[in-house]
């Protein structure tokens, strides 16, 4: 039961246990509002025999007590069990679901946008907190209370329970039958509104460009048109929620009218007496009660399918696996026969073989679309070869732990990202138990210090989101310091220096000069100056190596490599007439 309620919400071992601690103790809570009808129950029966024996009186006033002191306790159980319960399972799943996605492979992400996991994340988690602090235990125990309580009516007298009870199950099958509407209508709805959230997240990134084409309006009415859908699919969600829960509730009266009915003709029949017809009169006006949130919490628990199935997509993914040991021989990398497809259908590589040894600089250049970023990603094992094989010294990448992996790795990207921290924590990223004098070598051989001491606080200058405040070839040496920092023996630069200005360019290969050294380099570059001093040139087209060699021999064979060459400096003199 305990790994079918893991499965079915999205919970933790812990979690499920202490849903069903909260099942129970929501029983107990029910049943204990029960002893009052009871108490009840003695007392008319006393009046109508005369009245309340002194002897009785120490009876009652102690069962009061008692019955007060049963609902306080049940109470107290039932908050802990059911609220506490919840928001700590609630941290623990937002953290599993965060851990999880940091050993996903990044095939995943190209699957999803920031808004639909951020969603996921926190508004389904959300929404699961409601669910399980208030509608699941509250079900569970409104129904395993009914059962008991109809068991003992059944018991006392079988035809007032029979016109009781015979609406339950009616009402349930309505609210049950209704559950592939809700899937579809939820569905619809978070279809919506993941469009919207797209939309504004899209506008707020934007912004800038949006203002200088003078498009804000235009984009605006777009934006609208998506906020009104989600009102709108919002609206339909309700309606259709409503149409169920409210007929099973209007059938759900009918029962007191049936036990009205039913006790009238059995007590002029003389076949029930006046007590027992008030009894049970007064069990099934308490016995509904509960009932009527039960059908509105069996609603809403049918609504969690959609929110449950978008966080198992995340939690059923299957991880990136492998050996944590690292076994390798040396740093070359070797690529054999590789093949690759984002997409089934979309071939990006095919049969690539080459290898990079370690000592040299081997250089990935080609067309865009070629497949360069991709051979980096792969080589690195954010993402898994389809066909052959990629080792490094000699071990095979697919067979390793990626996080062990990425420890021979250092990666200067061309989008840097930087945190909203000091100059000096972000380099910290590259090795957490550096020293300040640690980092601020590396900071030093990166060129960091040139524009840092410019700085009014230094080392300690909050960089904002993101690194605004800083320019682009500044956020860019920073990433290079980090390398630095982290002392990998293979270095990948993935367009280290394709959108900086000639006197960044020339700083930042100064720096990168520096962090090559006796190290494996694979730098992927559209800049042909840039690798003009590479050991190996790999050439990469339409997702096949092309051609491989020295830049002397590539030029010599006057193929891919020399015509890319001879565009770029054609470019190089072209000047406004």
């Amino acid at each position: 039961m305990i790994k079918w309620l893991e499965k079915r919400y999205a919970l933790s071992q812990q979690g499920a246990k202490d849903l069903v601690k909260g099942c129970l103790a929501c029983v107990l809570q029910n049943l204990s509002f029960m002893f009052p009808v009871g108490l009840l129950y003695r007392l008319v029966a006393d009046l109508m025999n005369g009245g309340i024996p002194d002897e009785r009186w120490s009876f009652y006033i102690g069962g009061c007590a008692v019955c007060v002191g049963l609902i306080l306790l049940t109470t107290y159980l039932q908050y802990n069990a059911t609220y506490f319960a919840t928001y700590t399972e609630s941290g623990v799943r937002r953290i599993t679901l965060a851990e999880r996605l940091r050993k996903i492979p990044l095939s995943f992400f190209g699957k999803k946008d920031l808004a639909d996991l951020t969603s996921t994340i926190m508004a389904d988690c959300t929404f699961l907190e409601q669910s399980f602090s208030h509608f699941i235990p509250e079900l569970a125990g409104s129904i395993l209370s009914t059962i008991l309580i109809s068991i003992g009516l059944l018991v006392m007298e079988w035809r007032m329970a029979a016109a009781a009870l015979w609406v339950l199950p009616l009402s349930f099958a309505i609210v049950g039958f209704s559950s592939k509407v809700q899937e579809r209508l939820n569905q619809k709805a978070m279809d919506v509104k993941m469009a919207c959230a797209d939309g504004i997240q899209e506008c707020i990134e934007s912004v800038r460009d949006l203002k200088a084409n003078n498009v804000e309006q235009m984009y605006l009415k777009g934006l609208e048109k998506k906020i009104r859908a989600v009102e709108h699919r919002s609206i339909l969600n309700e309606f259709g929620l409503a149409a169920f829960v409210v007929s099973a509730s209007l059938l759900l009266k009918l029962g007191i009218v049936t036990v009205a009915l039913t006790g009238s003709v059995l007590l002029i029949n003389g076949s029930l007496d006046v007590l027992t017809f008030f009894l049970f009169l007064l069990v099934v006006s308490r016995l509904y009660d509960p009932l009527q949130g039960a059908l509105q919490n069996l609603a809403a628990i049918i609504s969690t399918r959609t929110n449950i199935a978008r966080m198992n997509e995340i939690l059923d993914h299957p991880l990136q696996q492998g050996d944590v040991t690292l076994s390798n021989d040396g740093y070359d990398i070797v690529f054999d026969r590789v093949g690759f497809a984002y997409h089934a259908g979309e071939t990006v590589l095919k049969d690539v073989s080459f290898t990079a040894k370690q000592g040299e600089v081997t250089a990935l250049v080609g067309p865009s679309g070629g497949g360069k970023t991709t051979v980096s990603r792969l080589a690195a094992r954010f993402w898994d070869a389809g066909q052959g094989t990629i080792t490094v010294g000699g071990m095979d990448i697919s067979k390793i732990d990626p996080e062990a992996l990425l420890s021979l790795f250092s990666i200067v990207f061309q989008d840097v990202t930087l945190f909203d921290n000091t100059i000096l924590e972000n380099i910290r990223i590259g090795n957490k138990d550096a020293s300040d004098e640690q980092v601020l070598e590396a900071a030093r051989l990166a060129n960091v210090d040139e524009f840092v001491e410019k700085l009014p606080d230094g080392w300690q200058t909050t960089i904002g989101e993101n690194g605004c405040a800083l320019s682009g070839g500044e956020r860019q040496r920073i990433s290079i310091a980090r390398a630095f920092l982290k002392d990998a023996p293979i270095i990948l630069l993935d367009e280290a220096t394709a959108s900086l200005d000639v006197e960044n360019e020339t700083l930042i290969q100064t720096a990168l000069s520096r962090l090559i050294a006796d190290k494996t380099v694979l730098v992927i570059a559209h800049r042909m100056r840039t690798v003009a001093g590479a050991d190996q040139i790999v050439v990469l087209s339409e997702g096949t190596v092309a051609e491989k060699g020295t830049p002397e021999q590539l030029m010599k064979q006057n193929g891919l490599y020399a015509h890319m060459v001879k565009l770029q400096s054609e470019s190089q003199q072209w000047k406004l007439t």
